[in-house]
């Protein structure tokens, strides 16, 4: 098996055993993106003699007889709006390409370097992280794997398809409104948005401070908690962190689902959306034992809320180089972030209200449940360039629709694991979201894991990059 393929957990034990080098690991993933970053366009930068100088330290640290960490030698990737020593961070944008390199690496990159893990690229993404395509019109579209006609997702799109091809076993994204969860779906890949202040983002250029989630990708459930445990820790750069008992999480263990109570999402989530997601969140619910269907009351407000609260604080972000450089913006993004700018004030404060209010219709659901399911997104991947979407029987604005069952969800803050379903052959992927209360991302790799090992969710490499 060549070293692409393998998990990050088979990676690891290889370098560890000594049976390959974290060298030899290394220079296979930059081989992998200098033969296919040009067609899938997953990265804006290659970091080789960083990336190589990190492997031989390892090398040597290992070979006197240390022990490096739980992902020893094994490369990965980050999102461009995370820092890294040495590049500058882009999130995107041109605007930010005048500034100098990071001279640290953000927290996540840290923390997984800290576990042995060895960086070797920045990763396109929408501009600023607003977008769920990846149609970026500074560095260019990520392509889909499985279809390179069609978007990767986003805003964590070049995540999303490096995983999917095979440059990288972990990847990491953020998620404001989905971005975590609908590049999981269109790539047939796994992600995690844990639990809103569960993982620090101090070190990368936010979007939106009330709604921004870090969390991984990957190919197989033990190497999500492999990078998840990874990126733990107590920051005190990031103000909206909190520590809340952490327990490690061990889906290798089998635990199952025993004793979980797990139901499918219906009403709003059931409705708006091509038949594939649907039949999806059908298979899962079958598969977990879940007989019962709920509702996830104020959702469809929740979503406008979270749309108004987007806006106004992303634009927020952003206004001294809006009024100053209007034209260096992507268009899509400028357009938005200017609306943004005038919405009213007390909009967004009665958005705030809807929110919490939707909060504590939430928590209630859970006081009953533990997990509930619901597709990721409402179509597969759309072509690249293609601007509205039927859905309902209405034709809506593609960009914005594709949020439309993540949205609510992070709005509020709950973890979600998205877990990748791939369809018969020629057919594209999909993911459903498996969701939990706050701080309950165990439940949800318990869930996973048993959906892994029954063999309806996998993610394996997209067939013409295997």
């Amino acid at each position: 098996m060549s070293l692409h393929q393998l998990s990050a957990h088979a990676l690891a034990a290889r370098i560890k055993s000594g049976e390959i080098t974290a060298l030899a690991a290394t220079e296979a993933a930059l081989a992998r993106f200098a033969a296919h970053n040009t067609t899938v366009n997953a990265a804006t930068d290659i970091l080789t003699g960083r990336a190589i100088a990190r492997a031989q330290e390892l090398d040597v640290r290992r070979a006197a007889g240390e022990d490096l960490g739980p992902l020893d030698g094994v490369p990965f990737a980050a999102k461009n709006l995370w820092d890294i020593q040495g590049i500058t961070t882009l999130a995107g944008s041109i605007i930010e390409r005048d500034k100098p390199p990071a001279t640290r690496d953000g927290y996540a990159v840290a923390a997984m370097e800290r576990a042995g893990a060895i960086c070797v690229a920045a990763l396109n993404m929408d501009e600023y992280a607003y977008g769920f395509t990846t149609e970026n019109s500074h560095y260019g579209p990520s392509r889909n794997p499985h279809d390179l006609s069609r978007s990767a997702g986003g805003s964590s799109g070049g995540s999303g398809a490096a995983v999917a091809a095979g440059l990288v076993a972990i990847s990491l994204g953020t998620d404001t409104n989905g971005s975590i969860r609908v590049p999981a779906s269109n790539n047939g890949i796994w992600g995690l948005k844990p639990t809103y202040g569960r993982l620090s983002r101090a070190g990368s250029v936010m979007f939106v401070p009330a709604l921004d989630h870090v969390g991984p990708f990957s190919r197989s459930v033990a190497d999500l908690a492999l990078a998840y445990e990874a990126m733990q820790g107590q920051d005190p750069h990031d103000p909206a962190q909190s520590w809340h008992g952490f327990q490690p999480v061990s889906p290798l263990s089998g635990s199952g689902v025993g004793g979980l109570r797990i139901a499918r999402l219906g009403g709003y989530f059931a409705e708006a959306s091509q038949p594939e997601p649907q039949h999806a969140a059908d298979q899962v619910a079958h598969a977990l034992g879940a007989t019962a269907t709920v509702t996830l009351p104020l959702a469809a407000e929740g979503r406008a809320a979270a749309f108004l609260i987007t806006a106004c604080e992303g634009a927020n972000q952003h206004l001294a180089d809006l009024r100053s450089r209007e034209a260096d913006f992507e268009p899509l993004t400028r357009d938005r972030l200017i609306a943004g700018a005038m919405l009213p004030a007390q909009w967004v404060t009665h958005a705030q209200r809807v929110r919490s209010h939707y909060r504590a219709q939430a928590m209630a659901v859970f006081a009953n449940w533990d997990i509930l399911i619901a597709p990721a997104t409402p179509a597969t991947a759309m072509p690249i360039g293609q601007a509205s979407i039927e859905l309902g029987g209405k034709t809506l604005p593609l960009r914005a629709s594709f949020g439309q069952y993540t949205q609510p969800i992070s709005a509020i803050g709950l973890p979600v694991i998205a877990a990748p379903i791939q369809n018969a052959a020629g057919q594209l992927p999909l993911a459903v979201q498996l969701i939990a209360a706050p701080w309950a991302e165990d439940k949800l790799f318990r869930a996973a894991f048993a959906l892994e090992q029954a063999g309806l969710c996998r993610a394996p490499i997209a067939p013409n990059f295997a």
